[in-house]
């Protein structure tokens, strides 16, 4: 099994990245502010617009390191892509199934299956730890309606069809998020999803917390030699990574939904961290941001079972073993792709 390494933030917008023989070397300035060996490394992430040398982009893209820019905010920028890896056949495999409605609509039901079925359990799990403190009631009723979408989706014969199950069903899911938030509900709620831009506290976590789910679930694809770009669900736009966006949908519930939440509930970040500009956007200043970061790091590292391999593993892991499951199956190695079924 492949190891989990260390994810770099670079928080700092006047930070500079440079290569100093096998190290990344942080420089604010003309001092030095950290130094750290290449090859403890699995993804560089860089919030500002200072920049990174050359050399240290070439020696990411040849190492395969991932190294993204983001805005202050936590707006992707751009990614840095080497040399395409992995068997061309497999890549081809992947664009003739992306090309043709039917293969693609089978696919994008497993992604949409393992979306809404995680959804309904992290629904489950709330109304099981707390239901002295929750309308069970409620939340039993949406989670019903949820099981019954399984079937639909499992049924539905094209990408249309299939869109319009996952729209009703987010719709229930995010019906019930704001009740999951059991602290700080004046200043964290949810009234219904919202960005570019977020116009809430809860949605400006979100916002920041998918983006993190995005750049690693697309290191994750090349990384197994598929195309991030090219999707079966989200189909092609130029820049869009389709296929990380495909493949993420059954882990935003349980690893960011969750992982938000549960900041909020244990008063791990608070409403000073946040600021409402004029135009209502919501942005999160530089502390708030890095205590994000720290806690994702954490969760990343936070060992589970995988319900298919049945294999214990980081979170952190996980979009690579989906990644590497999907792969297995584009190659005919598997008779399905198998989702991520969390409970």
């Amino acid at each position: 099994m492949r190891k989990l390494l260390n994810t770099v933030y670079v928080t700092s917008a006047d930070s500079y990245l440079s290569l100093d023989g096998e190290n990344l070397v942080i420089l604010k300035g003309d001092i030095e502010a950290a130094r750290i060996p290449l090859h403890n490394l699995e993804s560089i992430i860089a919030f500002g617009y200072t920049g990174a040398s050359p050399a240290l982009m070439g020696a990411c893209a040849k190492r395969n390191i991932s190294l993204s820019f983001m805005t202050q905010s936590g707006k992707f920028l751009s990614r840095v892509v080497g040399e395409v890896r992995g068997n061309v056949t497999l890549r081809k495999a992947q664009y003739r199934l992306s090309e043709s409605n039917e293969d693609s609509t089978k696919i994008a039901r497993n992604f949409i299956f393992g979306k809404i079925f995680n959804g309904r359990w992290v629904i489950e799990r709330a109304t099981r730890d707390y239901s002295e403190r929750l309308d069970t009631d409620k939340l039993k009723k949406v989670s019903s309606g949820l099981a019954n979408s399984l079937g639909f989706v499992l049924g539905s014969e094209n990408l249309e069809e299939l869109r319009g199950f996952e729209g009703e069903a987010a719709a229930q899911y995010f019906s019930v998020l704001n009740d999951l938030i059991l602290q700080q509900k004046q200043e964290f709620f949810f009234h219904g999803r919202n960005k570019r831009p977020p116009l809430d506290n809860l949605n400006a976590m979100l916002s920041f917390v998918y983006t993190l789910l995005a750049h690693d679930v697309a290191a994750a694809l090349e990384t197994v030699g598929l195309d991030p770009y090219v999707g079966f669900m989200h189909r092609d736009r130029p820049g869009r990574i389709s296929l990380a966006l495909d493949l993420m949908e059954e882990l935003r519930c349980i690893f960011a939904d969750r992982f938000v939440i549960s900041l909020i509930n244990k008063r791990v970040v608070n409403s000073g961290g946040f600021t409402q500009k004029e135009d209502g956007a919501v942005i999160m200043d530089d502390d708030a941001r890095k205590t994000i970061l720290q806690a994702w790091q954490s969760r990343k590292q936070e060992k589970i079972t995988h319900p298919f391999l049945q294999e214990k593993l980081e979170w952190g892991l996980v979009p690579y073993v989906q990644a590497m499951l999907l792969a297995r199956f584009i190659r005919g190695d598997l008779d399905e792709y198998p989702p991520f079924l969390w409970k």
